[in-house]
C-alpha cells in the first residue's frame, strides 16, 4: 500500500455560538472509554465532483453538524459531581479534519476488504485514492455514542453534504440510563466481572482467551447458502418454530470458536453481543438518543456442554440472552456497575459485535454512496459479523486468532 500525503489539516468549529453545558456519562459510556475507528470506501463520483469540492462540502456539512452535535466539540473532563467519574465539556474546542490522497487503488484494497493495520494509514478524515475512490475515516469516543448513533450521525453527515437538513436531532441526555439511588441488584450479572485494584474504570477489557500476542485479522465467509443450511439445523428438526440469522450464526461461532480454542471441557465460556436497549427501557430511550444504551447480552455454558448440546438448544441460550434484556434487568445491571465499579466479563469471554445490518451503505453522501466500511483493527477478544461481498450477500466473521486456530475455526464453520 503506497503512503499518505496529507493536504490539509484544521480545526472544525461549530458554525454558530454553542451555550456551554456539560453532559451526564452513564455507567454505560463510562465502561467505554476507548476509540473507535473505522473507513467507508467510495467509488469515483459519478457526477464528476472534484475531491476539492468534496472536502469542501465535507467541511461544511461538520460544520454545521456540531451545531446540534455540540459534544462531539467538547471535550471529556472530570465531574464537577464526583471527581471518580467523567463527563463532557461542550465546551466548543472543535474536532479534527484532515484530508489527503494516496496512489494506493480501491482495487488493492477490497479484494480482502476486513480489518488489518495497512488502513491505520488512513488517518485523514477524507482521502482521495489513484483511480478516483474516496475513504472516509471516523475517529471517536465509544463514551460518545453507540453503533446505532453512529448511524445516525452519518446520516445526517450524508444529508448535510447534500446541502439538505439534519435527518434526525440527537438527544445525548443519559439521564434515564442514571443508576438508582440507592442501587438495586436484582440478578447476578454474568456479563460483568468485578474491578480490581489495578482495573481503570474508563478502559474497555477484552480477554479473548488466546494470549496477549498480536494475532492477524482473519474473515471467513458465510454464503446465504451457507446461513440457510445453518438455520436449518439450528431449528433443531421442529423443536424451534424460527430462528434468525443472527441467532444461528452466534451460536455456531460460540461452539466453533471454543472448539478451535481447545479449551478445557470444565471451562465456562462466556459470549457477550451489544443488544440495543432504547425500546427495552420503560420509559423509551427518547427519539434521536445519542448515547449509549447497548447493554451486553450473554450466552454462557461449559465447553463440555457446547459440544454435546444439539444446534437449537445452543440457538436457544443465544435467545435467551437477549429476551432476558427487559427494563428490571437493564436497570439492575446498571445499578451493579454502580456498586461493583466492573468491566465486561473477562474469564473465558469474547464479544460478538455485528455490523452487518447497521445499515452504513443506504447513506447518499454529495460523492455517492459507501461501497464498503469496515473497522480499521479488530482488538483481541473481539469477533465482527460485517457484510458479505457486494452483490453476493451473506456476511464474513472477522476474528484475530493465531493460524492453526484460525484453520480448525473456518473448517467447522464452512462445512456441511
Amino acid at each position: 500500500m503506497e503512503s499518505i500525503k496529507l493536504v490539509e489539516k484544521m480545526v472544525v468549529f461549530p458554525e454558530k455560538p454553542t451555550n456551554r453545558r456539560r453532559i451526564f456519562l452513564s455507567n454505560i459510556d463510562l465502561g467505554l472509554v476507548a476509540y473507535q475507528e473505522s473507513v467507508a470506501f467510495y467509488d469515483p463520483p459519478s457526477n464528476q465532483m472534484s475531491f476539492s469540492e468534496s472536502c469542501q462540502r465535507l467541511h461544511h456539512a461538520l460544520c454545521r453538524l456540531l451545531v446540534k452535535y455540540d459534544f462531539f466539540a467538547g471535550r471529556l473532563v472530570p465531574s464537577l459531581e464526583d471527581s471518580r467519574r467523567l463527563e463532557i465539556d461542550c465546551n466548543g474546542a472543535g474536532a479534527m479534519f484532515a484530508t489527503a490522497t494516496t496512489e494506493t487503488e480501491l482495487s488493492q484494497l477490497i479484494d480482502c476488504m476486513a480489518p488489518r493495520p495497512a488502513l491505520e494509514q488512513f488517518v485523514a478524515f477524507l482521502t482521495q485514492l489513484k483511480c478516483g475512490s474516496l475513504a472516509l475515516t471516523s475517529r471517536y469516543n465509544h463514551c460518545v455514542l453507540d453503533g446505532v448513533g453512529v448511524r445516525e450521525i452519518q446520516g445526517n453527515i450524508a444529508a448535510l453534504t447534500r446541502g439538505e437538513e439534519l435527518v434526525i436531532i440527537p438527544n445525548p441526555d443519559r439521564t434515564i440510563f442514571r443508576a438508582r439511588n440507592p442501587p438495586i441488584v436484582n440478578h447476578p450479572h454474568h456479563e460483568y466481572s468485578r474491578g480490581t485494584d489495578t482495573d481503570n474504570l474508563y478502559t474497555v477489557h477484552c480477554r479473548s482467551g488466546i494470549g496477549i500476542e498480536q494475532c492477524p485479522n482473519c474473515l471467513v465467509y458465510l454464503s446465504p447458502h451457507r446461513i440457510a443450511n445453518l438455520k436449518k439445523a439450528g431449528l433443531g428438526e421442529g423443536k424451534l418454530q424460527n430462528c434468525t440469522t443472527f441467532e444461528v450464526v452466534a451460536a455456531k461461532i460460540w461452539k466453533t470458536r471454543s472448539i478451535a480454542l481447545e479449551m478445557d471441557d470444565e471451562k465456562v465460556s462466556t459470549m457477550l453481543f451489544p443488544v440495543d436497549t432504547r425500546k427495552r427501557m420503560v420509559p423509551q430511550a427518547p427519539k434521536g438518543f445519542a448515547g449509549n444504551a447497548l447493554i451486553p447480552g450473554f450466552a454462557r455454558a461449559r465447553v463440555r456442554e457446547l459440544k454435546d448440546e444439539e444446534n437449537d438448544a445452543l440457538v436457544k441460550k443465544v435467545r435467551e440472552g437477549v429476551e432476558r434484556l427487559n427494563d428490571e434487568y437493564i436497570r439492575s445491571s446498571i445499578d451493579w456497575l454502580e456498586v461493583n465499579k466492573g468491566v465486561p466479563c473477562r474469564e473465558e469471554s469474547f464479544s460478538l459485535v455485528s455490523w452487518w445490518r447497521l445499515g452504513y451503505e443506504e447513506d447518499e453522501f454529495a460523492w455517492g454512496k459507501i461501497k464498503y466500511s469496515t473497522p480499521i483493527v479488530v482488538k483481541p477478544g473481539l469477533v465482527f459479523l460485517l457484510p458479505g461481498p457486494q452483490g453476493e450477500g451473506g456476511l464474513n466473521i472477522c476474528l484475530e486468532l493465531p493460524e492453526h486456530q484460525f484453520e480448525e475455526f473456518r473448517r467447522i464453520m464452512t462445512e456441511d
